[in-house]
């Protein structure tokens, strides 16, 4: 027999406005509250405040899901959004997404990141860390403001067209193009650039990319008939961390932040263990992009080194073999990680076995994190070291959690602010048996 609260649980509809008291933050940006016993997951909010709340989803036995109406009672940590087109003056179904922790003081953000991973590793992994999200500015070459209040750091920016030509982000959790005045997280050189007052008909979205050498590159993309991205001409720009250039498509991948390719390249030179790294060995650099982290292994320890990097995109192959050039032992290979993985297994003889177990092994996948097949074939080969970067600290909780499975440890763990003024947070792991 039903309770009543069960009666109300059951009959909310969509539209509801409720007052709720926001206890917790939860992965993905969002904040969690309780009403009738049932889980509320809410935007625009944080802990300690109370808030209306307007459902959008409640078919969820489980949870609902609200946005954020008006606030209540105000935690100590809120300020004005740092982008009015993302700010509670806006109904939610008008607010701009791609800046979801703007209304949240910066160091509170920071500690919010801090939770969620150390969360997600003690109930996936049963790890408990005391791990700081270190900050990342920008630098003097962006505006005075940005060390600050975490703005002006994305290179690159994609801006989405609506059937009418209207440029803008997407509002969030949606497809709605949303037009803006302006682009507070992007360069200042990107936000000039945007052609944010022109019509786009017939355009699927507006690419725009700011390299370390150059002006920004701005590309119109279309589709086919079928839906399909049409081919855009080759562009290569150049990158620059530290003293070492690299070379890609100016329509590949490379780090958002204008400090985060020199940030992890850094990071992972540090955390790698030199007394159990081995130039000579069979290292891997997997998901490897242009090169990025394989150099910074190869500039830690020298021009000897020995190192794979795989990644299934051939033009990000082709780039990264003239990005490690100088390198005689660096070689890159264009496959899918797990059916490279599967080859080395099959594959290696008694000597080749041995180089693999004395190998350090770069971990760098897509937001999905690794996963079981591939972290099951890792172990097989079972390297000394794993260094992996996580832009996901679900994902990473999981695969540390599989690791942990075939007897690696967490050893160090380092977090950084990547992505400011968003739920996004960056990890370098070190694993080892």
């Amino acid at each position: 027999m039903g309770t009543n609260a069960d009666a109300a649980q059951t009959s909310a509809e969509v539209g509801t406005e409720l007052d709720l008291t926001i206890d917790n933050v939860a992965h993905g940006g969002i904040f969690v509250a309780r009403h009738e016993g049932r889980v509320v997951f809410v935007s625009d909010t944080m802990p300690g405040e109370r808030v209306r709340a307007r459902l959008t989803e409640a078919n969820q036995k489980s949870f609902w899901r609200a946005e954020t109406v008006s606030v209540i009672e105000e935690a100590p940590e809120r300020q004005p959004h740092i982008w009015a087109a993302s700010a509670l003056d806006r109904d939610p179904v008008d607010r701009a997404g791609g800046a979801e922790f703007g209304h949240i003081h910066l160091a509170h953000q920071r500690e919010l990141k801090r939770q969620v991973l150390a969360d997600a590793l003690h109930r996936m992994a049963k790890v408990d860390t005391d791990v700081t999200v270190e900050a990342v500015p920008v630098g003097p070459d962006s505006s005075p403001g940005d060390a600050m209040d975490g703005t002006g750091w994305r290179t690159r920016v994609s801006l989405h067209v609506d059937a009418d030509g209207t440029v803008g982000p997407y509002a969030a959790r949606s497809h709605k193009v949303i037009p803006v005045a302006d682009l507070p997280l992007a360069q200042r050189s990107i936000e000039m650039a945007a052609p944010l007052d022109r019509l786009f008909r017939g355009a699927a979205s507006i690419d725009l990319v700011a390299p370390s050498v150059g002006d920004v590159r701005v590309t119109v993309v279309t589709t086919d008939a079928r839906g399909k991205r049409a081919q855009t001409p080759r562009h290569v720009i150049r990158e620059v961390v530290g003293d070492r250039e690299f070379q890609l498509d100016a329509a590949g991948f490379w780090q958002v932040h204008a400090r985060a390719a020199e940030t992890l390249y850094k990071a992972v030179q540090d955390v790698i263990d030199p007394e159990l790294f081995e130039p000579k060995a069979a290292n891997l650099d997997l998901y490897g992009g242009v090169g990025l982290l394989a150099a910074a292994v190869g500039d830690r320890f020298g021009k000897s080194v020995r190192i794979t990097s795989v990644e299934s995109d051939p033009e990000a192959v082709n780039f990264a073999a003239t990005n490690l050039a100088e390198w005689v032992g660096a070689t890159a290979e264009t496959d899918r990680v797990e059916r490279f993985l599967q080859r080395l297994k099959r594959e290696a003889d008694a000597a080749e076995r041995v180089r693999q177990t004395a190998a350090t092994v770069i971990l760098d996948p897509p937001r999905s994190g690794a996963g079981k097949a591939v972290v099951d074939q890792l172990a097989f080969l079972a390297p000394a070291q794993i260094v992996y970067v996580a832009c996901d600290p679900v994902a990473l909780a999981r695969d540390v959690a599989l690791f942990a499975g075939h007897g690696y440890e967490l050893k160090t763990l380092r977090a950084f602010d990547l992505f400011p003024n968003t739920h996004h947070v960056e990890a370098v792991a070190l694993l080892s048996r």
